[in-house]
């Protein structure tokens, strides 16, 4: 029997929870080994540290992590470095009233005395952990459910291909290491966080795994449901409306596959390539779509950033995003994800800003054709049908 996996339905009851009898059976599962781990660090001040840009799964699991380690004595504190930019996201956070802290580079991490990273494995969040390494911060744990960049040298790490790292959070609460009250707003908030954080990475639990199912049958007894009514019943903003559009227009299909580039955005606009590549997977004839752009920092950086998405059952998109587009100097990939769902970023560096157009739209027709040469090679297209396909789009919006 799998102790990661929720597939023993025989209970008992430890301080009003229901718990799993393997719980029982078997003494070194993440739950114990995370409940030591935070009890050898009571009283301490820990950093959550999220993607650059966090999605409802990193978001609620990281109010949880939050919530837990108060159990502890411990205050810890959620961080991230890009935006809330996706609607539902920015009302997750409104609504819930989830409390975060945006990094910036003069920030005093001295105050900290672990990290723990939450929904990634710190190749998403690089430059938090580039400040922490300097700081001498210690990594404390890794929890997340994307296929394993590289693995982690710290005390607590608990990986698995689970829908969500909201699920594995939830059976942390399930199995008393937050003992659940459904007459507490906080535990009511959580568990409507968690819940959300599911459906929103299992596709309203479409790609859902039987863990999945068994932790929103637990979060189910204390979720608000109308507030997940309320956070997923947001309207897409115009400029991201513009953004599909865009890619709708610019999009290439070959072999199935739907590629299209969008040229420059904001940071503010960074969800909105997400959301492109899940309009295009619906496209008759499409089974795996990949939409890419320069997004410009609110520092003036530049980073070459893409989602992909599939419906192809055996197409292993963390697999193909770490063939095409390789490691940066330090061995890190540029990008990974999971079996159904991925993404990249790769700083432009040397090459980026400058305000003159026509360099601009050279710059961006230059990383267009690279993309999509790596692309095309990589499905297969030989050299001498590669051309029709080069034509590179427009970084200019209509």
């Amino acid at each position: 029997m799998n102790q990661h996996q929720w597939t023993e339905r025989k209970t008992m009851e430890v301080d009003g929870q229901a718990m799993p009898e393997n719980r029982r059976q078997a003494p070194d599962v993440p739950v114990d080994r995370l409940r030591a781990l935070l009890e050898a660090h009571r009283g301490e001040r820990h950093i959550i540290v999220l993607q650059d840009y966090p999605d409802p799964d990193a978001l609620s699991s990281a109010f949880a992590h939050q919530l837990i380690s108060a159990q502890f004595d411990i205050t810890a504190d959620i961080v991230y470095r890009g935006r809330i930019s996706h609607q539902q996201n920015t009302a997750l956070v409104k609504i819930l009233g989830i409390e975060l802290r945006r990094f910036e580079p003069d920030m005093d991490l001295g105050v900290y005395q672990g990290a723990v990273l939450v929904d990634n494995q710190g190749n998403t969040a690089s430059a938090i952990l580039a400040a922490l390494q300097t700081a001498n911060v210690p990594i404390l744990a890794v929890v997340d459910h994307h296929e394993t960049q590289e693995r982690p040298d710290v005390p607590f790490v608990d990986i698995r291909r689970t829908g969500a790292t909201a699920t594995i959070y939830a059976e942390y609460l399930q199995q008393g290491l937050l003992p659940m009250d459904g007459s507490r707003k906080e535990h009511v908030l959580v568990a409507t966080a968690l819940m959300h954080g599911i459906m929103t990475d299992t596709g309203n639990f479409i790609r859902a795994k039987p863990e999945d199912f068994y932790a929103a049958a637990f979060l189910s007894q204390y979720r608000d449901a109308e507030l997940i009514a309320q956070v997923m019943s947001q309207a897409r903003s115009k400029q991201t409306m513009e953004i599909i559009r865009l890619a709708l227009g610019n999009r290439v299909i070959v072999e199935n596959f739907s590629v299209a580039g969008i040229g420059y955005l904001r940071a503010v606009d960074r969800d909105a390539i997400p959301q492109a590549a899940d309009f295009l997977l619906t496209e008759e004839n499409v089974h795996t779509s990949l939409v890419y752009g320069i997004l410009i920092g609110d520092d003036g950086s530049e980073s070459l950033i893409g989602s992909m998405r599939t419906r192809k059952l055996t197409l292993d998109l963390d697999e193909f995003i770490k063939d095409v587009f390789g490691k940066d100097a330090a061995g890190r990939y540029f990008g990974g994800g999971k079996l159904s769902a991925a993404g990249f970023e790769i700083p432009i560096g040397f090459l980026a800003g400058g305000t003159n157009k026509e360099y601009q739209e050279l710059k961006w027709q230059a990383f267009d054709a690279q993309v999509k040469q790596k692309i095309l090679t990589r499905i297969g297209v030989n050299s001498a049908d590669m051309a029709k396909y080069l034509t590179p789009a427009s970084s200019q919006r209509q």
